[in-house]
């Protein structure tokens, strides 16, 4: 029996219109919204890096009215525990006065689409909680197991300059994330619009309202088509051959774990989808390569002496790496 071919429609479609809708609110950012798209296309979570007030929590929140999935925010402090994310057992009267029980009163983990500010804030026990909770997508409580949608995701926001009260993710955490997104400052022209639309309030809560959310089965079916995007011998070799050699780099005293390689698969195939193909070529893994490794590398300490980031260090991997023809 011959493979079902599905095409691509559906992926592409939530591409533009995606970029579209969301446009309406945030000025610029393209490749931001593109990279969020992608993590839900690939059912991961993203952890988003930038300075302070460059609306990283405005295109999170966006990005859930877009995909019309339930949406909470968490605002992570250095006090905050376990149980304020996941939930708690609480103890209930019987109402026609018998012996009562537990309860377990479900916490903001449980919903389609979870916001996490300022992630780094969290102590390590509770970001550890959370981050099983995007693993294995269930909450277990008193030894019992509470399953989280089938959608859940998880978006989480850190400054990259702020360091003091916090508690840095660390690596093996930070492999849980499918892309680390870089969120930078707004080209002149993309700042400009950002001014004219606060000068007119009004006309931001207009954009905020025009927004309109996609059916979930485009989202499924999305999936599923990039699920499905062609993928030949020759890139795997090619994939492969760049993720080995971040392990044996020189200035990389931690390299990149198969468990990126998987990542780096999956996004290279919604890039491909979202440019409408329905096979990978080189440049898709090159295209993905930046947002899948620069938070699962550790480099040397006399690399970053001299300066050198994870950035800088993959392109040199790709560009040191032969491309099939």
């Amino acid at each position: 029996m011959s493979e079902e071919r599905l095409g691509v429609a559906a992926a592409y479609a939530l591409f533009e219109r995606g970029q579209e809708q969301m446009g309406l609110v945030i000025a610029g950012q393209q490749e931001v919204m593109a990279q969020a798209l992608v993590t839900m296309l690939c059912g991961g979570h993203a952890l988003i890096e930038g300075a302070p007030g460059i609306a990283k929590t405005l295109t999170v929140k966006t990005l859930a009215r877009f995909l019309g999935l339930e949406f909470r925010r968490i605002s992570a402090t250095p006090d905050m525990m376990p149980a304020d994310i996941l939930g708690t057992s609480i103890f209930s009267a019987s109402a026609g006065g018998g012996v009562g029980g537990f309860r377990f009163h479900k916490g903001p983990v449980f919903t389609q689409f979870l916001l996490t500010d300022e992630i780094n804030r969290m102590p390590p026990r509770t970001q550890a909680a959370l981050l099983e909770a995007m693993e294995e997508r269930q909450v277990t409580a008193d030894g019992e197991r509470h399953r989280l949608d089938d959608l859940f995701t998880v978006f989480a926001t850190q400054n990259p300059v702020e360091f003091e009260g916090t508690y840095p993710l660390p690596e093996a955490q930070l492999d849980r994330f499918l892309l680390k997104i870089r969120m930078e400052y707004p080209a002149l022209e993309e700042e400009r619009v950002v001014l004219e639309r606060h000068h007119a309030p009004e006309a931001m809560a207009g954009a905020e309202n025009r927004i309109e959310a996609v059916p979930v089965e485009l989202l499924w079916a999305a999936r599923r088509e990039v699920q499905g995007v062609r993928v030949e011998a020759a890139i795997f070799d090619y994939l492969l051959a760049v993720v080995r050699r971040t392990r044996a780099w020189p200035t990389i005293a931690l390299g990149a774990s198969p468990r990126a390689s998987l990542a780096l698969l999956m996004t290279a195939k919604a890039f491909a989808a979202r440019e409408q193909r329905e096979f990978v070529i080189p440049d898709d893994v090159k295209l993905a390569a930046l947002p899948v490794l620069r938070h699962r590398l550790v480099l040397r300490p006399e690399a970053e002496i001299e300066g050198l980031d994870t950035d800088r260090v993959v392109r040199d991997v790709l560009a040191a790496t032969e491309v099939p023809k």
